[in-house]
């Protein structure tokens, strides 16, 4: 499963917040709208509708992405804006949870040298990623085998139908 995109660098303690402004929580029934937000408030100029329609963008950040509340359309919503892959130094452990629930990885390792606008390579099955700007390689931790199937599922829940809860044991 490889991924390949741009850069867009975040920095530190990316809240659900920030990811989710609570101002549009009434789109919350309506995804698509608020995707349309989302990390606006961590950075103005990363508005789905303004960007680049034939750019993939990777998101890429420093420490504990997606902190703060529980909302689960936090990663949800960086899905649907069109982002496939977040890259963090570190993240909350319940964004992280979500981000594999909804099919979407979350990649944890040292984030300062990759820079806005480098094209990255994100190979989730050898645990790489590219820096195609700078010829950099990074190793991510293993995903596990579940969560790479999870992954190819498109999410758990669709894991679930086609699997059944049980091979969670």
């Amino acid at each position: 499963m490889g991924i390949r995109g741009v850069a867009w660098k975040f920095g530190d303690f990316i809240s659900t917040d920030l990811i989710a402004p609570g101002r549009y929580a009434h789109l919350r029934s309506d995804l698509p709208k608020l995707a349309e937000h989302v990390l606006e408030d961590a950075d103005a100029n990363f508005a789905p509708a303004t960007m680049k329609k034939d750019t993939t963008y990777i998101v890429v950040a420093g420490r504990n992405f997606g902190q703060g509340s529980s909302r689960e359309h936090a990663a949800r919503i960086i899905k649907l804006a069109g982002v496939p892959v977040v890259l963090a130094k570190s993240f909350a452990r319940i964004f992280y949870r979500n981000a594999f629930n909804i099919g979407m990885p979350a990649l944890t390792l040292d984030t300062d040298r990759i820079a806005q606008g480098d094209e990255l390579e994100v190979d989730l099955k050898r645990s790489l990623v590219r820096n195609l700007t700078k010829g950099q390689e990074f190793r991510v931790g293993a995903i596990p085998e579940v969560m790479l199937a999870i992954l190819e599922h498109g999410g758990i829940v669709e894991f679930v139908r086609k699997h059944g809860d049980l091979v969670f044991k």
